[in-house]
Order: C-alpha cells, then sequence, then structure tokens
C-alpha cells in the first residue's frame, strides 16, 4: 500500500490520510512529493485526475480524496470502527467530519498549515465565525465524551482525523478557544502520531510563498 503527500509543514490534507493510518497502525510506504513542482504534477498525473494529494493506492484500488481514504481504510482495515458504534453519535461524527471537509473555507483559505511557523494573522468576520464554529464543536464534544477518553467521540475517530489539522493552524496563529477546546488541542497535539509528523514537518526546507500567511511572532 502506498500514500503519496506533500510536504507535512503545509500540507493539511495529506495529513488526515496520512493519519488514518498511522493512527491505526496500518503499514503502507509514504510517497512524500514536493508540493507545487513538476514531480508533484506528473506524479499525480498518473493516478488522481485531481492533480491534488493525497492519493492512497493499495493494489488496483486508488482513492485520491482523504474523507473517501478514510472510508476506504475504514471498510477495509479497521472492521468499521473508526466511527463511533453508537448510531447517533456516527451521524453526528459524519456530520462534523463532513462539515470541516466541505466547509469552514474562511480559515481554511486564511490560516494554511504551515507547523514550522508561529504567526499571526488579522482575520476576517468569516473567518471568526468558523473559529467560533470550531471551538462551539469542540466544546460541545468535549462537554459529552472528555471523561471516555478525551477524543471528539471519546474514543479516536475519522472526525479526530478531519479536525487535527485545524489544531495544528490554530496553534501556528494562536488562536484563543476556549478551556475545553485547549485541553482537546493538548490532546491531540500530545499523540504519538501527531508528534511523528511534525518531526518530519520540522526538518523539511521547502518554503511555500502562498502558504506563507501573517507575520512572525
Amino acid at each position: 500500500m502506498q500514500l503519496i503527500i506533500g510536504n507535512k509543514n503545509y500540507s493539511s490534507w495529506s495529513l488526515r490520510g496520512w493519519l488514518m493510518l498511522a493512527q491505526n497502525d496500518i503499514s503502507f510506504e509514504e510517497v512524500k512529493l514536493k508540493l507545487f513542482t513538476d514531480q508533484f504534477y506528473a506524479t499525480l498525473a498518473l493516478h488522481a485526475p485531481t492533480a491534488k494529494v493525497p492519493v492512497l493506492i493499495d493494489g488496483d484500488v486508488t482513492v485520491w480524496d482523504s474523507l473517501a481514504i478514510c472510508e476506504y481504510i475504514n471498510e477495509t482495515y479497521c472492521d468499521h470502527q473508526a466511527w463511533p458504534q453508537d448510531q447517533a453519535a456516527r451521524a453526528k461524527a459524519r456530520a462534523i467530519s463532513c462539515e470541516m471537509h466541505s466547509g469552514l473555507m474562511a480559515v481554511r483559505s486564511e490560516m494554511p498549515m504551515n507547523c514550522r511557523a508561529k504567526r499571526r494573522v488579522t482575520l476576517s468576520e468569516a473567518a471568526q465565525k468558523d473559529v467560533a464554529r470550531i471551538d462551539q464543536i469542540w466544546r460541545e464534544q468535549m462537554a459529552a465524551y472528555e471523561d471516555q477518553g478525551g477524543w471528539l467521540f471519546g474514543k479516536w475517530s475519522i472526525a479526530d482525523c478531519m479536525y487535527a489539522p485545524v489544531v495544528l493552524r490554530f496553534m501556528t496563529y494562536g488562536i484563543e478557544v476556549s478551556e475545553a477546546s485547549q485541553r482537546y488541542m493538548k490532546k491531540v497535539f500530545e499523540s504519538p502520531a501527531i508528534q511523528a509528523w511534525l518531526s518530519d514537518a520540522l526538518t523539511e526546507t521547502e518554503f511555500v510563498a502562498e502558504d506563507e500567511a501573517g507575520v512572525d511572532v
């Protein structure tokens, strides 16, 4: 099995696919491409019609969307355990995961993932609303599940996979959130898989200008 990803410092969607495999101790070959290079586009042209990362190649199966990769891995290798087993909780987990996957665009555009930086940005009203919504999600989930494991639904799930890059974004840009959300962020940040990703990200030297938002602090 191969997972094609971009630079670990910048590529939030790559982190989601990678984290799904790493968190579940699934063996895979990591193929890392430098973002927006000729090699990046030439390699992806062989596998992904979208020319975006991540791309999972498992035998004759190719999956080129992060949430679809999570679903495939859950069905094929995790015995459907990567979503909450309770039906109502599973429905909510899917809803908030899709909310992150297809929405919250202002946060995603104004605060690109940049693991090695410490920056400040002036957020638009739309981005502030996104931050408030994310804080609300984390706060509600901690109120319901914090004493059951500390992840969004107690046990780690695909929902945590979808929000992990947001945690790193908020840490990069010093975003203020509620105490409950701060505890969730700490849980994510200190997890072994995230620490392994960050360890690699901090060794990278590539510079992607479009993802260098804000001013240094």
